[in-house]
């Protein structure tokens, strides 16, 4: 398989260097962690930037290949991240771009790709997590709405959205993966009630969500009643096997940089470390030619990603904590500071193997969908 890059592809990347040259400079300082309204301002603000230059639209108008070099360059040169448009952008976007009406595309792709709205994910719920499709939030067609009412935990940037791509159980009746439909619901629906959660980091950009008889117009269903399930395998397509892109570019900086205070500070003088640091360095290599590889599979499959996301998001989960455990010996008792360097990161990356799919799912899904091992039986 070619995994370089096209003379159109190259001339992409340096125009888009050049471009992130000259505005990054520009920009305002980023507003304080816990100032989410002023975080959406930023973000959104940043997303028009793009948008006004004609970069915004590659996570679901380019090709799987240009997507993936936006990413790389962007990570590389410092750009500001998604932050709250990243369900939008990178989850519900291109899922209602690959399973949406003409008219939904219409509706929500532009407004997620000018910066002006912000999407968040209603997928776990209390007691359905990993085991994602056993969820019970339920909607019962009223005339031309869903009449929808349960809970929603981990519910990213649900304090600042204006929709949901929400999960709901349509058939009761049905097997546990058969009655589910997938909903555009409006955030500001009479009925909704968000409550920010406190991560181990101290930030607060997951909600629990509860909703007590919401109304969505039958309109806002993508794909058919009780085949959500289906749709929200290509939802965590994207969300598994491009999502994380810029976050390998990210690794691989922050490696160079932990390999240079290892140098500061002598800790490169123990052999084991320098040991570690080169496999990580090896590990983070691989992951991003997979990463191309998977990209190069996209291209061949109408731009969706396939099931070997599950293979990406699996080693990355642990690469990433392996490297955060790695950045905690060279900083020794600076591991304790939160205010230091790569230390709220740390805490960040215990929460990897869960999010996305737990770790152990995607082990399931490599073993039936690639291996093609028998399922396991409960």
């Amino acid at each position: 398989m070619d995994l370089s890059y096209t003379p159109e592809e190259e001339e992409f990347r340096a125009g888009l260097r050049e471009w992130l040259g000259k505005v990054l400079p520009t920009l305002p300082p980023k507003p304080s962690p816990d100032d989410w309204p002023g975080r959406r301002a930023y973000d959104l603000g940043w997303q028009r930037m793009l948008y006004d230059a004609g970069y915004a639209d590659v996570h679901w108008g380019a090709s799987p290949t240009i997507r993936l070099i936006f990413l790389e360059e962007t990570e590389r040169a410092g750009a500001p991240y998604v932050g709250a448009g990243f369900v939008g952008l990178l989850h519900a976007g291109p899922t209602i771009e690959a399973e949406g009406t003409a008219e939904q595309r219409a509706r929500w792709l532009p407004p997620i790709l000018r910066g002006e709205e912000v999407w968040c994910q209603g997928f776990s719920e209390p007691d359905a997590g990993s085991d994602l499709a056993s969820l019970r939030t339920r909607a019962r067609r009223d005339g031309d709405d869903y009449v929808v009412t349960g809970s929603k935990i981990w519910t990213s940037h649900a304090e600042v959205a204006d929709w949901c791509e929400l999960l709901v159980r349509t058939d009761p009746r049905a097997p546990k993966h058969r009655g589910i439909t997938w909903l555009a619901m409006p955030m500001d629906a009479p009925g909704i009630t968000v409550r920010p959660l406190k991560t181990l980091a101290g930030s607060d950009e997951f909600a629990e969500v509860f909703l007590d008889e919401v109304r969505v117009p039958a309109a806002n269903r993508v794909g058919d009643e009780n085949d959500g399930w289906r749709v929200t395998m290509v939802t965590l397509s994207f969300e598994r096997g491009t999502a994380f892109v810029g976050e390998v570019v990210a690794c691989r900086r922050v490696l160079g940089e932990l390999g240079a205070e290892a140098r500061r500070n002598g800790r490169w003088d123990d052999p084991a470390l320098r040991r570690r640091l080169g496999r990580l360095n090896a590990e983070f290599r691989a992951l991003w030619r997979l990463t191309q590889w998977n990209v190069s599979e996209a291209e061949a499959s109408g731009g969706v990603p396939g099931v070997g996301g599950s293979v990406f998001k699996l080693r990355y989960s642990h690469a990433r904590q392996e490297l955060y455990d790695a950045a905690a010996e060279v900083l020794g008792a600076g591991a304790l500071d939160l205010g230091g360097p790569w230390v709220v990161d740390r805490l960040s990356s215990l929460s990897y193997t869960i999010a996305a799919g737990t770790s152990q799912i995607q082990r399931d899904i490599v073993a039936e969908r690639i291996l093609g091992l028998p399922k396991g039986r409960g």
